[in-house]
Parts: C-alpha cells; structure tokens; sequence
C-alpha cells in the first residue's frame, strides 16, 4: 500500500528555518568563522615547508591556528563582553535577560555580556549599555558592537552565551588564556619539526574534550533548559557541528599524537633488546 504520507513541502522546510536566517549578523558570523579557516590555511602555506611536512600535519597545522585564532578573535571578544559591558538590570527586556549570578563582579544591580550592547532593551530605553560608549567611537565601538551582535546570533541556540554564566566564563579564562598560546605553541614546533609537539598537542586536545563536556553537562542535567534546538540549524549548525568540531578533531589529534610517541617507545625498547642481546 502506498504511502499516504506527503512529501516535505519547500513552505514546510522553510517554516522550519529560523526567521533571522539570511540576514546580515548572522551571515557575517558565519562569514567570519570562513574568514578565521583561510587566514589559518594561508599561514601554514607560509609556515610549512611542503616537501617535509606531512599531509596530516599540515592538517594539523592548520587545525591549531585555527583553534588557536578563535579563541583568541571569538572567545576572547566573548570575555570582553562578560567583565567590560554592561547595562542596568531594569534596562534589558524581562522576558530575554540573562541574569548575571548573585554579586557577579560584585554588583547586584547590572547585567553583563553580549546582551549588554546588543541585547532587547525594554521600551523607553533609547541607545545603549552604560558602558557601550565607554570604548570610543568609530572602528574600536563597531568592533565592540560587531561582537556582541555575533554572540547574541549564537545565544539564540544556547541563550548562556549572551550573559554570564560562571562554568562558562571560567572555562573560557583557561581557554582563551592558556590553551589559546599553547595552540601557537603547537604551530611553532609543527613547522620547526619538533617532536615536543605530540605532547603539546595530547594536552590541548584533552582541555578541549574536556572543557566540551563541562560546557554541556552542567546544562544537561538541568534539561536544557537554556538551549534552543527547535529547528535544525541552532540544533545541527550551531549545537552539534561547532561543538562537535572541538571533540572529533581533538580525538583524531590524540590518535596521532599517541601514536606518534608509542612509535618512539618501540624504537628505545628495540634499541634496548639489541643492546642487551650483544
């Protein structure tokens, strides 16, 4: 019996679509993460030597002057947001805020983030945070501005990022401080053709792994209560795929980078046989 089921429609799929798809924020966003893979892709052709250097670390260059650019260009503007703008508590719409932890900062009385500068203000409130002005005009306040508005795209599907909340700001401090420089690190020893790097980069695709599930779980045992995966782009683009990046390459990196070292082991216990069996 054939099916009664219709078809998806085209109007079916496109209902399914956030209304904010195709406008400019949010295409700039996802412009941007384009923008950060070309500019890392460009410096290993300039960093790497490509008769010695291997496919898979070149890879793996890449990979970590990319990691290393976002963290430093995208998360490092998220942290900026979460300790210099700000807006009072009763300026922003009730019904969208993100409150800030009690005493956050050691006010009460603010709210902070993304949402700061370019989050829903209640009527009445013309322009700006208290502070969104503080940083000058002209390029610096468009950058500032820019920021927030590309955070506010992605609090759409995890509203976290639009405040302040602690597991995240903290996982953020150790990544955008630490593992940001020890990425620069990697690509130094990559194209230096140091073996250090195995251990370098087994380390900082720990903290990744690691760092994904603190960001998650916390928000998991709590039913998600601050994610939206009501249609397959939040869910699949912005939940799964970039998130997902920060655990599936970081596996990969430990599988050559262990195997890489367990190689090394082999060689010193062959050399160790053969110098017992003279």
């Amino acid at each position: 019996m054939a099916s009664t089921t219709a078809p998806l429609s085209l109007e079916s799929f496109l209902s399914t679509l956030p209304p904010d798809l195709f406008d400019q924020t949010t295409l700039i966003s996802l412009a941007s993460t384009v923008a950060i893979l070309l500019a890392a892709y460009s410096l290993s052709r300039v960093a790497l030597d490509p008769k010695t250097t291997t496919s898979r670390y070149r890879f793996l260059f890449i990979w970590h002057a990319f990691d290393a650019l976002i963290h430093f260009c995208l998360e490092g503007s998220f942290l900026y947001h979460c300790f210099f703008s700000s807006a009072p508590l009763g300026h922003l719409d009730p019904k969208e805020v993100f409150v800030d932890p009690y005493n956050y900062l050691g006010r009460i009385d603010k709210v902070h983030g993304a949402q700061a500068v370019a989050g829903r203000f209640v009527d009445g409130v013309v322009g700006g945070p208290a502070k969104a002005g503080d940083v000058g005009g002209g390029l610096l306040e468009k950058v500032v501005r820019g920021t927030a508005e590309l955070w506010m795209v992605y609090a759409k599907a995890d509203r976290r990022w639009a405040g302040v909340d602690l597991s995240v700001v903290s996982l953020e401090l150790l990544t955008v401080l630490v593992v940001g420089p020890l990425a620069c690190w990697v690509c130094y020893d990559i194209a230096k053709k140091n073996s250090r790097v195995n251990i370098v980069m087994i380390m900082i695709a720990t903290a990744e792994i690691y760092g994904g599930w603190m960001t998650f779980c916390p928000e998991w045992l709590v039913g998600s209560v601050n994610l939206d995966t009501s249609n397959w782009m939040y869910l699949w683009l912005y939940l799964a795929f970039f998130n997902g990046l920060w655990v599936v390459i970081p596996a990969y990196v430990i599988y050559v980078a262990s195997g890489e070292i367990m190689g090394a082991f082999k060689v010193r216990d062959a050399a160790a046989k053969a110098k017992k069996s003279l």
